[in-house]
């Protein structure tokens, strides 16, 4: 199949995805008639959007082959192929583009391509065909359009069979030349070459072809700018390297542009980027970075896809990890993919080349990473498999240490890490590892435990010496002194480290005889020496507890002496609850006092308004249980019981002047001036005028009621007026009767007197 013919198949192909029905005789001869033009890839194609494109078809093609000039037709004409085409697809196939233009023209019945040129001579001919000839050795330049003409096909049939002799079609693959003889056009018609005449050219055999197209492969005909090609070193010299394209000159790049091949040697074959043909000095300018950089990201995705190693040159640090260039493009290398083992020192890995694998690719944001690490662990996966298979409890190996943490140390075995929990490190407590280990140090481990895969390896170094408790003192025993350093504090006490290795608990109740608790670190602090008494002692358990207080002699010893029912004394208020105090008399003995006891008079709802923690309080001992060791004190009963002298003062029917102090739903509580105080009833706040007694008045009290064994004061404000009324109302009646009497007597001696005179009359 011919050039032209694929070509052909390849726009009838595009037509039938638009839709568009082609006809192929007609489509044959517009498509030749474009010439060679049709063969580039870059020149078979138009824009129906760019301008200048479309003014070009108007003054070469419409004009010069179709005879359209000034046709008012033609611009409606391009835009309806626009239309039928789609104005979404801006690149057409050229020859596509005329067919329709043809179509919509109406001149399919006259399109024929015949020699124009008819006032030339054969020398001019001879020209022609060795230009033909050159555009066969450079196919990628276009070339010259012919100056052609349409005619009916009619017309060129009839001139052919007039004149034997007749002029040949010119075409852009060969020309004939015409001769003096006249030929018979029987013998003419016999011997015309048509093929010649449809394709343009004089037929070429295919294995020819093929030679000179490898023949011309490389030369300067087909380099063109912004073209990236394979070149060859030639020479190297201390800056720059020269590089050979096949052309008429060789080209110079800079080392620099080859930092990440430091064995780059004559021969190699590199990409290059032509960047000029000739620059203002005629050199060949090329470049190695770009070329590399316009392949990369091919390069990355095979890479990626195939799981190949990559070189990179690790150009700089920066947060997190390292930047790394590969194919002449940035990746990220993280910190934790540099090596298998954490890495300390980023500045080490600088200015070299390493080899990695591509891991991750964003292709919307243009980000790469790679791994090193990656590389490594396939290099010990065979060496894992190997050394697990071989794992036992028990087992004593080797290893470096690999990392530490704040709960235990990861050693490195040789390609598999097992983990040293802080409390395996030592017999004796420590508050982080680095006090027993460092980085990098070897040392020997005992495989305690790992689960079924073997994924996970729990290690022991402590397993590795003998038991601290198998080396104590058999002699020890409860009831002896020891002296220890207090290893760790907490809430409840505090943990002495005896010898290394053994600790015993001295519990925050065994730190002092007082029963008022307090935290440890009240007492001793970290790293203290404290010299204590063993209380118990479990060998088999590995249990030890001790005590600071036996030490000194129990106080509750003598306390029957120290401290008798009746006695008097000061103490320390340490701490109150909602029923009492708690006083200290001495360290180790503390007694209560209850709410009730704290004073005679006053009523007091919590004991923080009496007193407060720290402050001094005289108390009397009220009971002491020495078993118990418990010591009831009282406060009030360090004075006199002043409702003793209340009870003569505050005597039923009595009235006082007193304020209102409080005033609450019940009633309300009165103040006296010798600081009793007393309940005023809710019915007995009213006043003569009626209204209710208010807090912050003054007013006289009735005493009702009064309880010296309860301390309890009833009085009220209402019974005193109401007393007054009662002696006013019996003052009343009294003179009433007097005066009665008076008045009876009167008329008792008017009527005797009455009587008298009427006798004497």
């Amino acid at each position: 199949m011919s050039k032209l013919q694929e070509k052909i198949d390849l726009y009838t192909s595009e037509a039938e995805k638009l839709g568009i029905a082609i006809d192929a005789d007609l489509f044959k001869l517009v498509a030749k008639g474009l010439g060679p033009s049709i063969y580039k890839e870059d020149a078979e194609l138009v824009s129906s959007s760019n301008k200048a494109e479309l003014d070009t078809i108007k003054k070469n093609f419409l004009i010069k082959k179709l005879g359209q000039e000034d046709n008012e037709k033609l611009d409606e004409a391009i835009q309806k192929v626009i239309d039928t085409l789609g104005s979404s697809n801006r690149r057409k196939y050229r020859a596509l583009f005329y067919y329709l233009l043809v179509k919509e023209l109406g001149a399919e019945s006259a399109y024929e391509v015949v020699a124009d040129d008819k006032e030339e001579e054969k020398p001019a001919a001879k020209e022609e065909t060795k230009e033909v000839k050159a555009e066969k050795a450079e196919p990628k330049e276009e070339s010259k359009p012919k100056k052609e003409k349409v005619v009916e096909e009619k017309v060129a049939e009839e001139k052919a069979v007039e004149k034997p002799a007749v002029e040949a079609p010119v075409v852009e693959a060969a020309v004939i030349e015409e001769t003096e003889e006249q030929v018979d056009p029987e013998t003419f018609l016999k011997e015309f070459d048509w093929e010649k005449y449809e394709e343009g050219i004089e037929a070429v055999e295919e294995e020819k072809l093929k030679e000179f197209d490898k023949a011309l492969e490389n030369t300067v005909g087909f380099v063109e700018e912004r073209q990236v090609i394979d070149g060859t070193v030639v020479r190297i010299t201390d800056r720059e390297a020269i590089i050979d394209i096949n052309s008429k000159s060789e080209g110079v790049i800079s080392l620099n542009e080859f930092r990440y091949n430091p064995h780059l040697k004559v021969g190699d074959t590199v990409e290059v980027k032509v960047d000029k043909l000739e620059d203002s000095t005629g050199q060949l300018v090329l470049s190695h970075r770009k070329a590399r950089v316009i392949k990369a990201w091919d390069r990355i995705n095979a890479a990626h896809e195939n799981d190949e190693i990559v070189t990179g040159y690790v150009k700089c640090r920066t947060k997190g990890g390292m930047i790394v260039d590969v194919f002449g493009i940035e990746a990220f290398l993280p910190g934790s993919q540099i090596d298998v083992k954490p890495i300390r020192d980023y500045d080490q890995y600088v200015d070299k080349n390493m080899e990695f694998k591509v891991v991750k690719i964003n292709q919307e944001f243009k980000n790469i990473v790679v791994s090193h690490k990656a590389l490594i662990e396939a290099d010990l996966a065979e060496q894992k498999k190997e050394i697990i298979s071989q794992l036992e409890k028990g087992q004593v190996l080797e290893g470096v240490v690999k990392n530490i943490t704040s709960y235990g140390v990861f050693v490195d075995l040789g390609g598999v890490d097992g983990l040293v929990h802080i409390t395996d490190l030592s017999w004796s407590r420590i508050n982080h590892p680095s006090e027993i280990v460092e980085l990098d140090q070897k040392l020997n481990v005992v495989i305690l435990d790992f689960d079924d895969e073997k994924t996970r390896i729990q290690l022991g170094l402590k397993q590795l010496s003998k038991h601290p408790w198998e080396a104590l003192d058999e002699n020890l025993k409860i009831g002896d002194k020891v002296k220890g350093r207090v290893a760790i504090i907490a809430d409840y006490g505090a943990f002495v480290e005896v010898s290394e290795g053994v600790e015993g608990l001295i519990h925050v109740s065994e730190m002092s005889w007082s029963t008022h608790l307090r935290s440890a670190q009240d007492f001793v602090k970290v790293g203290d020496e404290v010299e204590a008494v063993i209380l118990t002692l479990d060998r088999e358990e590995r249990k030890m507890s001790l005590g600071i207080k036996q030490l000194q002699p129990d106080p509750w010893t003598d306390i029957t002496t120290k401290y008798p029912v009746g006695s008097k004394h000061t103490g320390t208020v340490r701490n109150y609850t909602n029923f009492g105090v708690f006083v200290e008399l001495e360290e180790g003995i503390d007694g209560l006092v209850y709410i009730s006891d704290l004073s005679w008079t006053k009523k007091i709802k919590h004991p923080s308004d009496f007193v407060k923690v720290g402050d001094k309080l005289e108390v009397e001992v009220l009971e002491l249980d020495v078993e118990g060791r418990k010591l009831n004190l009282g406060h009030k009963q360090t004075t006199e019981n002043p409702w003793d002298k209340h009870e003569e003062t505050y005597t039923i029917d009595s009235v006082h002047t007193g304020t209102i102090k409080e005033v609450n739903d019940k009633g309300a509580i009165v103040s006296f001036p010798d600081g009793v105080e007393a309940f005023v009833p809710g019915r007995h706040m009213s006043k003569e005028d009626g209204s209710k007694l208010a807090k912050g008045e003054t007013a006289e009290f009735k005493v009702l009621e009064f309880n010296k064994e309860y301390r309890r004061l009833v009085v009220s404000h209402s019974a005193v007026y109401r007393a007054q009324e009662k002696r006013n109302i019996k003052a009343v009646n009294k003179k009433a009767e007097s005066a009665e009497k008076t008045t009876l007597g009167d008329i008792s001696d008017l009527a005797d007197l009455k009587k008298k005179m009427e006798s004497g009359k």
